[in-house]
């Protein structure tokens, strides 16, 4: 399969993560709905990963790799967060294309951090991506 059919994949997936999230913390404590969620994909990952047969490879990921690998699991742990926080408080139709701001804002660091070189299309969508967010958010 190519990347093209995992993102979209991805992206299919985290549409449904708004919805059901939205629906879970209706009477909840948004932190106390990501504590249970974690724990839930901890498992999930863990069986994937066993069934996989790549339990050994634990040992041999460099430091390097596991530092930012941590610091991805604490940026996803901060913005699921505040997600669910802001779903709680506020309407899926508004808080989920703000939330994929991080879009524009994930083609900016990769141009500052990683030095991918932009395009046309990186910016123009990057672009359209954050009129979009205005859109939605401020007309009525």
């Amino acid at each position: 399969m190519s990347w093209a059919i995992y993102a979209l994949l991805s992206a299919f997936f985290a549409s449904l993560v708004a919805i059901f999230g939205k629906i879970g913390v209706k009477d909840v404590d948004s932190n106390l709905a990501v504590a249970i969620r974690t724990v839930i994909i901890v498992f999930f990952a863990w069986g994937v990963v066993l069934l996989q047969g790549n339990a050994g490879d634990l040992f041999k990921i460099s430091r390097y790799s596991y530092t930012f690998i941590i610091l991805s699991a604490f940026a996803t742990g901060l913005s699921w967060m505040f997600y669910y926080r802001a779903l709680q408080l506020g309407e899926v139709a508004k808080v989920a294309p703000i939330d994929k701001m991080s879009i524009a804002l994930t083609v900016i660091l990769a141009l500052v951090f990683l030095a991918e070189k932009p395009t046309l299309g990186t910016i123009l969508g990057a672009t359209l991506v954050t009129a979009g967010v205005f859109i939605t958010i401020f007309v009525k």
